[in-house]
């Protein structure tokens, strides 16, 4: 799983987020490829849900 289907599974916009929060996207995706998926959810937990309500699909 890519950093952009993870987004889709969380009902994120990716392009979105991407165009609009290009330097958080970028890091959290860096992140995403360097840890297991649920370290990352773990660590992104809340900020997760904020993005969500931010760039819903």
């Amino acid at each position: 799983m890519n950093f952009k289907e993870y987004l889709l599974s969380k009902k994120i916009n990716s392009e979105k987020f991407e165009q609009n929060n290009l330097s958080i996207f970028k890091e959290w995706e860096d992140l995403f490829d360097n840890s297991h998926i649920e370290s990352f959810t773990m660590q992104k937990k809340f900020l997760i849900n904020d993005i969500r309500r931010k760039y819903p699909i």
